[in-house]
């Protein structure tokens, strides 16, 4: 009986999905091409597949070994063996740091992760919730979209075709601060004195600001306080916010208020033995903490506003400046002269 040569194709690949994976190896690829039935084996380079199932005579899936760098997968069928496609062993992704390390529970921020083999990232989780959106800016660069999170501490992980890498404890989220009150409530128009504000959520302090222009100067004394100079401004009330990693702050009012303005005294003399009063005309009278006569602290009584009645101390006779203190600052001095009683 004759024998008959059966000509049989070599197989053909066309794809390879995925095209990449870790060097460990354990990636699940799906071969696809013509002629596969028959497989009786998939290679990785010169390495078997750790295993292979032939789905139908166009697919194969192949669990890939360990290897390096770019290889050649092929089928070997009794036909031959198939062309080779592209496979790539991709190094595991390592982070070594994240800036900035911190933000708000609210996420919206961008933050930069640096490491190696970062390209071919698939994913990038705070905690266990994905990143809002992720850039792969180079091998060794990916920036990140933080999304919301709660208060604390998160672990960043990075995936690739290559595995997934972590950086415990790498991102904090910070809460909002907050603020209650600014005491004293006012002051000049000229800045420089000092206010406490209370709250929360104020430890990691960056910035205090009046309306939009910075504080002089600041000290977070403790999480729930902060002193602060305040900068020159216009009269009237301004809000006061505290910015931290967190987020910016809920305003406090605080009102920068002109200095007084004293017109008139009347009478504008008296006695060397006091005993008497004069009466101080004039504007933004009603918030006075002091009347000063000849640099001495006088009993006064605020009238209204534009009124304040002083009672005159005694002393040597002469001309002496009267002055009057309010949160907005220092008058204008006025005089009052100490006249002695005539001789006999």
């Amino acid at each position: 009986m004759p024998f008959t040569y059966t000509s049989v194709s070599a197989p053909v690949l066309t794809s390879v999905v995925p095209a990449s994976g870790p060097a460990a190896g354990g990636t699940t690829v799906t071969l696809t091409g013509t002629g596969l039935a028959t497989a009786t084996a998939v290679r990785f380079g010169a390495t078997p597949a750790a295993s292979f199932t032939i789905v139908s005579d166009t697919h194969i899936t192949a669990v890939a070994p360990a290897g390096t760098g770019t290889v050649q997968v092929t089928v070997t069928t009794p036909g031959g063996t198939s062309n080779g496609i592209s496979y790539t062993y991709s190094g595991a992704p390592v982070l070594s740091s994240v800036v900035p390390n911190q933000g708000p529970i609210s996420g919206g921020n961008t933050v930069t992760l640096t490491g190696v083999n970062l390209t071919g990232a698939t994913a990038v989780t705070f905690g266990t919730t994905p990143a809002t959106s992720f850039t792969v800016v180079s091998p060794t660069q990916i920036t990140a979209v933080a999304p919301v999170g709660p208060a604390g501490p998160v672990t960043l992980t990075v995936t690739t075709p290559g595995g997934t890498s972590s950086l415990l404890s790498a991102y904090f989220y910070v809460n909002t601060p907050i603020l209650t009150d600014v005491a004293p409530p006012s002051g000049p128009l000229s800045g420089g004195n000092t206010v406490t504000l209370p709250g929360a959520n104020l430890i990691e302090a960056t910035a205090v600001r009046f309306g939009t222009t910075a504080a002089t100067a600041f000290t977070v004394v403790s999480d729930t306080r902060i002193t602060a100079v305040v900068p020159a401004g216009a009269a009237g009330p301004t809000d006061v916010t505290v910015t931290t990693a967190g987020g910016t702050s809920n305003a406090v009012s605080y009102v920068y208020l002109p200095a007084p303005v004293v017109a008139t005294l009347i009478p504008n003399q008296g006695p060397t033995s006091g005993g008497i009063t004069f009466t101080l005309t004039g504007t933004r009278l009603a918030q006075a903490t002091a009347v000063l006569v000849g640099g001495s602290p006088a009993g006064f009584t605020v009238v209204s506003d534009s009124h304040i009645v002083v009672d005159a101390p005694p002393g040597a006779p002469g001309p002496l400046d009267v002055t009057v203190t309010t949160p907005g600052g220092i008058s204008s001095p006025v005089t009052y002269n100490r006249v002695a009683a005539p001789g006999i």
